[in-house]
């Protein structure tokens, strides 16, 4: 058997990509999400040269250029004087170096060109209003048992089993495969409640956005903010460290007053681009996050994404693995050996450099909100420390970590 029949549940950006490259490969997928239809909550995400190669290679190019923004920079200003602390580089320079574009996109946006490209793609099914309740393995395969559409119709009795050779669990932080494999566990509340909303470009003075991902650091908080959709919107992110606000939900709606407060006395620009939000496109969510997992799955059923590395978003890079992810578990599963040992080459070839994005991450969390003298110095050392090396983590080849 050299291209298995793969189950895959959850149908967020690392399911839908991660049915894109097994099916490039040769293999048939059908992938269940619980929702009644496919859509992504949230506002903004960054597409590094790391995990847009792997889109570029699934053809998605000119439909990316169609929605994105291509930002030329990244930098990072202090939060009350403004002063640029550090400044990287993108645009021209990571397309020629790494050999693909960084993008600014709208999760919406991403999700739909990668359905949409699911949809036309033979050897993939989509089901909606799917809820995993059960899964089980033997030698000979898997079963998935799911439980009725999520918009109160029944489904047909033919519809809530199904059979394959490999399960993958890419339902997120909460992972239903998850628990089934290693139990409940609870994620753990970071301390910081994050903060997104959108603004309309066009609310704002011609030049207070400059084309790159800004972000600005603070006391305990940071802000910050960038292009998506072609330039027509500005995603804004803001993380505040806070107590006793825990609800994880990327529906729960914010108030402006609020927002308007905990960044009282931060620069005029961003009092400025908070004056503009757009207060039906503000919400607010507790971040949750995982240490890494020294397994991720047994036998024929294994985990991607969330599911396995949820990643707190400091590096911007918490889709980007889910990505990677999606390329390395296409390319081990098209090779040769039994079922199990593919997979745990997948999760070999993956732990590790997950693992160091979740706590690069959370590194960034701390330093990202030093005051005081430890702002001071962290503000010294990137003077002097220039540009930095990307190498590590824009080099990085999902594509070809499998020979």
């Amino acid at each position: 058997m050299s291209a298995p029949k793969v189950l895959l549940a959850g149908g967020g950006i690392g399911g839908i990509t991660a049915a894109l490259c097994l099916a490039q490969r040769g293999c048939t997928v059908e992938v269940f999400e619980q929702a009644s239809a496919f859509g992504e909550v949230g506002a903004g995400i960054q597409l590094s040269p790391n995990c847009a190669r792997v889109l570029l290679h699934l053809g998605l190019g000119p439909a990316l250029q169609a929605v994105g923004f291509l930002p030329q920079a990244t930098q990072f200003r202090a939060w009350d004087t403004g002063e640029v602390l550090g400044e990287n580089r993108l645009g021209a320079y990571v397309h020629e170096r790494y050999g693909a574009p960084y993008y600014h996109v709208h999760r919406g946006d991403l999700l739909r060109v990668l359905v949409e490209a699911a949809a036309r793609t033979p050897g993939i099914t989509l089901h909606t209003g799917m809820r995993v309740r059960d899964c089980a393995q033997d030698g000979r395969g898997v079963t998935l048992t799911l439980e009725g559409r999520a918009d109160g119709t029944r489904a047909h009795r033919a519809d809530l089993v199904h059979t394959g050779d490999v399960l993958i669990g890419a339902d997120g932080i909460h992972s239903v495969v998850r628990a089934h494999l290693w139990g409940t566990e609870q994620p753990r509340f970071t301390g910081n409640v994050a903060w997104r909303a959108l603004v309309p470009a066009d609310r704002l003075p011609p030049g207070l956005i400059r084309p790159m991902s800004t972000a600005w650091w603070g006391p305990h908080k940071h802000f910050v903010h960038y292009y998506v959709r072609g330039g027509a919107l500005v995603n804004c992110v803001c993380v505040v460290e806070k107590a006793g606000w825990e609800i994880e939900s990327w529906t729960e709606r914010g108030a402006l007053s609020e927002l308007r407060a905990d960044f009282a006395g931060w620069h005029a620009d961003l009092q400025t681009l908070i004056g503009a939000i757009d207060t039906d496109a503000l919400f607010k969510w507790a971040l949750y996050d995982r240490a890494p997992m020294a397994r991720w799955g047994v036998d024929r059923i294994t985990l991607l994404g969330d599911a396995c590395h949820p990643t707190l978003p400091f590096m911007a890079q918490g889709a980007a693995m889910a990505i990677e992810d999606a390329a390395v578990l296409a390319g081990c599963l098209a090779s040769e050996g039994d079922v199990p040992a593919r997979l745990q080459r997948y999760e070999n070839l993956r732990r590790d450099r997950t693992a160091g994005i979740q706590t690069g991450s959370r590194r960034n969390a701390a330093l990202f909100h030093l005051s005081g003298a430890e702002a001071e110095q962290r503000n010294r050392a990137m003077r002097a420390a220039g540009e930095r090396s990307m190498d590590d983590l824009y080099g990085y080849d999902a594509l070809a970590v499998v020979r």
